[in-house]
């Protein structure tokens, strides 16, 4: 494998994947003692597989929230990569469906979400040891989106290392790739709730739908996807190049959704973009960016 550059231009020309690994290294190993919060994304499986080689096992635990808004292919996924690194890694239940204010789905959802994390992660930073912090895997291209979530890990103390060492999505996928880990190229990620409209409770048999149309949408072969839930409509969210391929699947697609429960089944020409649900809670200012 080459040499890669980072899209980060500096006085001195184009920062190397080589030198935002060496920053993200003396980040993460300026804090010590820490538990990283792993969902099994590019950005967090980056922070999880550094931590790992720059603290070693005994320094840096891996924890993944479970819930019903975590699809289980993810968890086994985490599960994968944690025995194939050799991280020390531990899974912790979130109780966020217990929270009223969660469960009402408003514009802060993400905070309750943030603050169930940060009680079940607490524990793991009590058992680590004292000064041990939880490094979250947010990137600089997050920081733009309405991610009131950040806002409370950062008051709990959390740190978000790929912020501190400069790196944007596109740096995260070039590091990872010149690491040769297999995330580099995953498809951007978010939890189930993300995929229900503001305003609309949060339900485990909503969340459990939606998973189950997803993985049947990966299962013929879609790999970048959403499933937006609109009362008795799934809207399906898929890459502009596979729309074509959507188009031709319908009839599967049809029938995915209406196992699962949903009435009618509808593709989004637009195709997928992140962050669609913000359009409703933030009209004005929704960049098409986050869930």
């Amino acid at each position: 494998m080459g040499p890669m550059t980072a899209a980060e231009p500096t006085t001195a020309g184009w920062v190397t994947a080589e030198t935002h690994l060496d920053r993200l290294r003396d980040v993460v190993a300026g804090h010590g003692r820490v538990a990283v919060a792993f969902s099994g994304g590019a950005d967090s499986a980056l922070v999880a597989r550094v931590a790992h080689d720059v603290l070693g096992p005994g320094r840096a635990t891996a924890v993944t929230a479970v819930s019903p808004s975590l699809p289980a292919a993810e968890l086994e996924h985490c599960a994968r990569l944690a025995a194939d690194w050799g991280l020390r890694w531990h899974t912790v239940p979130t109780t966020e469906l217990d929270d009223p204010a969660y469960v009402a789905n408003g514009a802060d959802r993400c905070a309750h979400c943030k603050t169930a994390l940060m009680d079940a992660i607490g524990p793991v930073l009590e058992a680590a040891g004292a000064g041990t912090v939880a490094l979250l895997g947010v990137n600089l291209d997050d920081l733009g989106d309405h991610r009131p979530g950040q806002d409370v890990a950062r008051a709990r103390g959390a740190a978000f290392p790929l912020v501190a060492a400069g790196l944007t999505k596109a740096d995260v996928r070039e590091v990872s790739r010149l690491l040769g880990l297999p995330t580099w190229d995953r498809p951007q990620a978010a939890c189930l709730a993300s995929r229900i409209p503001h305003g609309t409770p949060v339900t485990v048999e909503l969340l459990g739908r939606v998973e189950r149309v997803e993985a049947g949408l990966r299962a013929l072969g879609f790999a970048q996807l959403r499933v937006r839930d609109h009362g008795d409509t799934a809207r399906i969210e898929v890459d502009d190049h596979d729309l074509a391929r959507a188009l031709h699947a319908r009839h599967d697609i049809v029938g995915l959704c209406r196992a699962a429960g949903y009435a009618f089944a509808a593709l989004d020409l637009e195709g997928f973009r992140s962050g669609k649900m913000q359009r409703t809670a933030h009209p004005a200012t929704a960049s098409g960016e986050g869930p």
